[in-house]
């Protein structure tokens, strides 16, 4: 574990680091909604483990979102809203008739995260925040010169691009992450880009299109594999409801092609 300079702010986070000598190229490993949870730091490894030096800051621990946004509390909101129909999810009279049926504490809770989650997350000041690390990085005797990444995975995807289109990096990945906004921002990405999407994933994919028109429209290097019957998350091996072995470990060749391609490695 070890800390980064955020934008306004100090965060927590994690780094990892390969046996071999330095310097490494590096990449940014951007958590999921549920924060820097086991998962994360084990996909860091798994880049130091083939000569990157990846380093995961938590954008949950800003002070403003730390006491609401914990991994407990994420997941005891999703599994509220589980139990609503989908068709009546955006029926906000509904959800907290459905709320109101729980404990006081859990209740709080969960409307805190909600809250948060639908409109509330300082997204520019997390972009700022990533900004802060990439520049860090650059300035670090381990780190390759101009061999800066960045990889995030639903939340965390969606933080991937706002970081390209905020500050130069040398590539970008995208696992099943929401369009910046606006989609036009993509002009001022400057390194190539990588999304991957699974092909059940009908909310994240409704905006594919406008992402692709951006790319073709700026004339940017982007790559795009839809994995078919694969839901959101498949690549998260602590998620048995959404993982898909066969994909992620197909997926994951495909993102150390990319990179070695991109910013090359060690091995």
């Amino acid at each position: 574990m070890t800390t980064f300079k955020g934008s306004d702010c100090e965060l927590s986070g994690y780094i990892s680091k390969p046996r071999t000598n330095g310097p490494w190229p590096a990449v940014i490993v951007i958590h999921e909604i549920f924060g820097l949870v086991d998962h994360t730091k084990d996909v860091a490894d798994r880049f130091s483990a083939q000569g990157y030096v990846a380093v995961a800051p938590n954008l949950m621990s800003r002070p403003e979102v730390a006491p609401v946004m914990t991994p407990q509390a994420v997941s005891e909101m999703f599994s509220f809203m589980s139990t609503i129909e989908p068709a009546k999810m955006r029926d906000s009279a509904y959800v907290e008739s459905a709320l109101a049926n729980q404990p006081a504490e859990k209740r709080e809770r969960i409307s805190k995260v909600m809250k948060l989650m639908y409109g509330g997350l300082p997204y520019d000041k997390m972009t700022q925040d990533l900004v802060k690390v990439v520049e860090q990085l650059r300035s670090m005797d381990f780190v390759k010169p101009g061999k800066v990444g960045s990889i995030g995975f639903c939340f965390g995807g969606a933080m991937s691009i706002r970081l390209a289109c905020a500050t130069p990096t040398d590539a970008c990945i995208i696992f099943y992450g929401q369009n910046p906004e606006p989609v036009d921002l993509v002009e001022k990405i400057t390194g190539p880009v990588l999304g991957i999407y699974g092909g059940e994933d009908t909310r994240i994919n409704a905006g594919l299109k406008d992402l692709v028109d951006a790319m073709v429209r700026y004339k940017k290097d982007f790559e795009m594999r839809i994995y078919p019957g694969c839901p959101h998350a498949f690549f998260n091996d602590t998620n048995k409801a959404t993982y898909r072995p066969e994909a992620a470990h197909e997926a994951w060749q495909r993102v150390l092609n990319f990179y070695k391609r991109t910013i090359g490695n060690q091995q």
